[in-house]
């Protein structure tokens, strides 16, 4: 087997978005999980916060779902990659914008603490436009609530 075929064969790529209306107000999260074939999607309100703390609890999601869909041993050898269309949540895993706000240091830890049970997590900046599933399903939630 070629490494190419290893990695296509454990690489999960996930589309994350989370948003709110009011900032802070009710907020939603929007994920798209794509592996083995398969595209999971999922959609839920996340009670009352601020956008970046919807994009944050969106990433947190997709990691959990993740390592509940394929299991703790599975994850070990899973490439994830994630795309995201906040600058800011992207710069901030990536360690290039500090944080500074309590509330989103604390999701950055738990973020932070999922991610090194995955061989690796890559979060990747994208244009709205290539994000639109994800954000749809943000939509689609906050559109519930009111």
């Amino acid at each position: 087997m070629r490494p190419t075929e290893k990695l296509e064969k454990n690489k999960i790529l996930v589309h994350v978005d989370g948003g709110s209306r009011g900032n802070p107000g009710p907020s939603a999260i929007g994920v798209v999980i794509e592996y083995n074939g398969q595209q999971k999607t999922y959609s839920q309100e996340t009670g009352v916060g601020t956008n970046n703390q919807a994009e944050y609890k969106a990433i947190i999601f997709a990691l959990k779902k993740i390592k509940q869909l394929l299991g703790k041993e599975k994850i070990k050898e899973s490439y994830v990659e994630v795309h995201s269309d906040s600058e800011l949540l992207v710069e901030q895993v990536s360690g290039f914008y500090k944080i500074k706000e309590p509330e989103i240091q604390k999701l950055f830890l738990e973020f932070w603490n999922l991610r090194t049970e995955f061989k690796s997590v890559l979060v990747i900046h994208v244009p709205r436009d290539k994000n639109k599933l994800a954000d749809k399903l943000v939509n689609q939630a906050l559109d519930t609530l009111l």
